[in-house]
């Protein structure tokens, strides 16, 4: 199986944009969210089984992400999302949105999720049936970005 990022699209809706008609920081971290849970979706577990078929929690311990490109209301994104790092506890995982009508990127977010107990929230090794699960959508920035057409030198490349 080829490994490439989880990718779905999305418009921008009203309650994503400011004053202005742009979208608003804030709303990015709707589409990384839409991304995360429809990764693991498509790698056989729903957000919602994960907690308690391995009765642990994931929560994010960084949060980051670069704004490259005013999205408009209505504009047409598309959210990927990919694994660049599995440690013994936590995972890292990236998000790129690109703006269809452009080719640009629109933004660029990182997280970082820690495996832990649910009783006591103390770090723990992440399942090995899960990180096997999650495995397939793990890969290098420059492997998910040539899936978006984000390559060096091709248009939207810009900044990379």
């Amino acid at each position: 199986m080829e490994t490439k990022p989880f990718m779905v699209d999305e418009r921008v809706r009203w309650s994503d944009v400011d004053y202005a008609g742009i979208i608003f920081y804030g709303a990015y971290f709707r589409f990384f969210e839409l991304g995360e849970m429809e990764l693991f979706r498509a790698a056989g577990l729903p957000y919602s089984d994960v907690f308690e078929r391995f009765d642990i929690w994931l929560p994010r311990v960084h949060l980051d992400c670069d704004f490259l490109y005013p999205a408009r209301l209505d504009d047409a994104l598309r959210v990927a999302a990919y694994f660049t790092r599995f440690g013994t506890s936590s995972i890292s995982m990236k998000f790129d949105v690109l703006h269809l009508g452009t080719r640009q990127l629109a933004a660029a977010g990182h997280v970082v999720l820690v495996c832990t107990g649910r009783d006591e929230l103390k770090p723990r090794p992440l399942p090995a049936e899960l990180r096997a699960m999650l495995e397939r959508f793990e890969m290098s920035e420059r492997v998910a970005r040539s899936h978006l057409g984000l390559l060096e030198g091709s248009p939207g490349a810009e900044g990379q």
